[in-house]
């Protein structure tokens, strides 16, 4: 076998990193929908899932790039569902909810659109009632004395509401209570 021998030289190496970024996009590819069936995701975050698999930015911009072709990857579905899920499911405040938003890449105006458009279904003031009503499903309706208006006051503002809506909320509870007893 000499130099004319077929397959050999640049041709033959050319081929062989085409091969291997061919297996390295199926992986990643796999990887990816992977991921995706677990929960949909974001682009920044399936981004860094891929990286943290060692595949390299060339290979990662592909798949996002075919992804997204195939609608499998979208950031405003992906945050239509995610604020769907915190705002019932959780029953998280809007700051939680755009503070999630943050960390997963999407933009303000996207997240300030969607969580809008959750609010129109179950409003701010209603995951706060029952946020409430959770927290103290086990004990008969009272007066709650300061250090527990505190600690619930605490536990909600940890799940993301404004100190406004939250002592609205409970002043406002306390005062249908006051008039149930009356009636």
């Amino acid at each position: 076998g000499g130099p004319g021998k077929a397959g050999a030289g640049p041709c033959r190496e050319k081929r062989e990193v085409l091969m291997t970024d061919d297996h390295d996009f199926e992986r990643a590819k796999q990887k990816a929908f992977r991921l995706l069936a677990l929960r949909a995701r974001s682009e920044k975050e399936l981004r860094a899932k891929l990286k943290e698999k060692k595949f390299d930015n060339e290979i990662i911009d592909r798949v996002v790039f075919r992804l997204q072709e195939l609608n499998y990857l979208d950031d405003e579905t992906f945050a239509r569902q995610w604020v769907r899920h915190l705002a019932v499911d959780k029953l998280s405040g809007n700051r939680k909810i755009e503070s999630s938003l943050r960390e997963k890449g999407i933009p303000k105006a996207l997240s300030e659109r969607m969580i809008a458009e959750i609010r129109e279904d179950f409003p701010e003031r209603q995951a706060v009632r029952k946020s409430i009503h959770k927290k103290l499903r086990g004990e008969k309706h009272r007066e709650l004395d300061v250090k527990e208006k505190r600690r619930l006051a605490q536990h909600l503002m940890a799940k993301g509401f404004t100190p406004g809506i939250i002592f609205e909320t409970i002043a406002g509870s306390e005062e249908e209570e006051v008039d149930a007893d009356r009636q």
